[in-house]
């Protein structure tokens, strides 16, 4: 018990340090959002180039072995959608979830690193088993646990071993939640890896390292369909109720701190992606754009269609990490609501900067590796 309650600490302090300045007068919040370097590199193909181009992005970034040797480490990954879910006749780690050959990858570099128990996390819907769902997909999850020693895949729409999930409360009150409840395998890691995939969004603008952790929430509790009083035995529809509000989370979590705020998409999804960033910080935000799609985040928008910037991003900062990004797809990471790519939507990088979790500055961004306008690739022009 005291072993948990110590890194429960851990976490809130960390938190509270990533958003040391929510309380700042908005002058300060630019001169003190933190900034780190970005790795950026080509990669062309989802061959064998990955792990050498994963491996010096990370060393130009410190190296991975002081980061997680010996410990714990959970890897959110980015499988939205179904596991039939296509664009056209391409798989979907070349669209719009993130490739298994970056997922191995990352997997056997950690443990090269001296990782001791590593975790691949993501709340699918449709099953229990996020092996089965991957194997759904075409994947081949033995890849994955056999690319380290002691690999887990967890299913977070489902509570822990212990049967209950865990409480994530958001420094300095939160935006639209004071707390979330999620799968424990996000609280009970010494490091915390966000594996995004470089795209747009229909109300967020961009889906990259902070919006991937927003399938942190469990379709159980959040999800269309979920339990009234306690989490669903199953997972319901999408995430409509972070989405729209409506109606509030299971009961047995927070309640929504102003359920009278506007229900508009492009208010809400951001902020909730800060909060969870904000209560579950992140670590190490890795994001693959070798292939992607331009137009949206998945299949099921209209205009969507494929795209192939050949491009692998990463950094300690995720703020840093997908400012970089941003601009890479031909965006300004300064830009306001009413801007592209953020039209119908609040600036995630703008909202996370002003509670000091990282700038989105590029001039205080030093970018390691290929310089921003030799990879930078217009999702809008093509």
């Amino acid at each position: 018990m005291k072993r948990n309650l110590n890194r429960r600490d851990f976490i809130r302090g960390a938190s509270a340090a990533a958003a040391g300045f929510c309380f700042a007068p908005s002058g300060l919040w630019a001169k003190t959002a933190p900034a780190a370097p970005v790795a950026v590199a080509k990669c062309t193909t989802y061959g064998p180039e990955v792990m050498p181009t994963l491996a010096g992005m990370f060393d130009q970034l410190g190296g991975l072995h002081s980061l997680v040797n010996g410990k714990t480490v959970s890897v959110k990954i980015n499988l939205t959608g179904g596991p039939q879910v296509r664009l056209g006749n391409l798989p979907q780690g070349e669209t719009h979830w993130v490739h298994p050959q970056v997922a191995g990858a990352m997997v056997h570099l950690l443990g090269k690193a001296g990782a001791r128990r590593i975790r691949l996390l993501d709340g699918p819907l449709g099953t229990s088993s996020l092996a089965e769902f991957l194997s759904q997909a075409g994947w081949k999850p033995g890849d994955l646990t056999s690319a380290a020693s002691n690999v887990e895949l967890v299913n977070t729409n489902y509570p822990g071993s212990g049967g209950k999930f865990t409480r994530l409360w958001v420094p300095g009150g939160g935006m639209l939640f004071k707390g979330y409840d999620v799968n424990p395998a996000y609280e009970e890691c010494d490091v915390f890896v966000s594996l995004a995939k470089l795209k747009e969004h229909g109300a967020a603008g961009v889906t990259l390292s902070m919006k991937n952790c927003f399938g942190m929430t469990p379709a159980t509790i959040y999800g269309e369909g979920a339990g009234i009083d306690e989490p669903a035995r199953a997972p319901g529809g999408p995430r409509v109720m972070l989405h729209a509000a409506n109606r509030q989370p299971s009961r047995s979590a927070p309640s929504e701190i102003d359920p009278s705020s506007t229900r508009d998409a492009g208010y809400r999804v951001p902020r909730v992606t800060v909060d969870v960033v904000a209560a579950r910080p992140i670590h190490l935000a890795v994001i693959d754009g070798i292939g992607t799609t331009a137009g949206g985040e998945g299949p099921w928008h209209k205009n969507v269609h494929p795209l192939r910037p050949g491009l692998l991003i990463a950094g300690t900062n995720c703020v840093n990490t997908d400012a970089v990004a941003t601009a890479l797809m031909g965006f300004d990471p300064m830009a306001e609501r009413g801007a592209a790519p953020f039209e119908k939507c609040d600036s995630t990088l703008k909202l996370a900067e002003q509670l000091g979790i990282g700038t989105r500055d590029l001039s205080r961004i030093e970018v390691r590796g290929l310089p921003i306008e030799k990879g930078r690739v217009y999702f809008r022009s093509t």
